[in-house]
């Protein structure tokens, strides 16, 4: 028999993660359920049926434990709002003990409340000792308390806000359950401009949404001249200055004439002959 395996998010728009569901193949996509995870037992909504899965590793899939019930959505709830109140404290806490540098974005619960992870993202390099902060925590809660790190992305993804194109929502927030590697390279292919201000998001990383047309830009870009590239057109040899991939135009150089716009189909190589 085929193993039959689940993708489980466990925030709304998180990161997906397979469990095997051998022991429950009624499972569909919108039941919640019960795993286990590195970070204690957490209750988690099952966001796919996984037809061909990739081994892991180290060659096992955790399991899932059981369907949710209603007492443990209840339970869940009631962590959510003692998760807020976590982080309220924690930021007093922290700014108490002069903590500069440290931003706490969130906290997490497991389901049985003996287990809390605090996500807090630091903008400088510099190495902090967080002990004192945990030590105060443990104090407050009187449970096994770990803080973890994450990165800029993350937390602009957990924070939400408006977006730095207007959209009332960022995109990490609405959709994107995990971030693909940008580079400049990017921006240059889209002719974007490089000014800071353009190209980095909220985060103060690059957009992520320079990664959605890339390849169509990559695409357009084979059948256009390269900039600086000398070229036929109808009014004479000239050189590329600029190309508009979507357009399939190109705005070339032509001396005393000026710069000109022409389709691509007009432009031609240098005759020579």
């Amino acid at each position: 028999m085929t193993d039959f395996i689940v993708g489980v998010r466990f925030q709304k728009v998180g990161k997906i993660y397979h469990f095997s569901a051998n022991r429950h193949r009624d499972l569909q996509v919108g039941d919640h359920v019960i795993v286990e995870t590195s970070r204690g037992r957490q209750l988690g909504e099952v966001a796919q049926l996984v037809d061909d899965p990739r081994r892991p590793e180290n060659g096992f899939w955790k399991s899932v434990l059981r369907k949710a019930t209603p007492r443990d959505l209840v339970a869940r709830q009631v962590w959510e709002k003692k998760e807020t109140e976590v982080v309220v404290n924690c930021r007093a806490k922290a700014s108490r003990l002069k903590l500069e540098g440290v931003k706490i974005v969130s906290a997490e619960l497991t389901l049985d409340g003996d287990r809390l992870t605090i996500l807090y993202s630091n903008e400088a390099d510099n190495k902090l000792d967080l002990a004192p902060l945990r030590k105060e925590m443990q104090k407050l809660y009187q449970v096994k308390i770990s803080m973890r790190k994450i990165g800029p992305r993350d937390a602009a993804k957990i924070i939400g806000g408006m977006g730095a194109c207007g959209l009332e929502m960022r995109c990490c927030s609405m959709y994107l359950g995990e971030f693909c590697p940008i580079s400049i390279k990017m921006a240059k292919a889209q002719n974007v401009s490089l000014a800071p201000s353009e190209i980095t998001g909220m985060c103060g990383r690059l957009r992520c949404c320079m990664q959605y047309e890339y390849d169509t830009y990559v695409e357009a870009r084979k059948n256009l001249p390269r900039p600086k590239k000398l070229v036929s057109t109808p009014l004479g040899e000239g050189r590329v200055i600029k190309i508009n991939p979507l357009k399939e135009t190109v705005l070339v150089n032509l001396g005393e004439r000026g710069t000109k716009e022409f389709p691509n189909e007009e432009i031609s190589p240098p005759d020579h002959s």
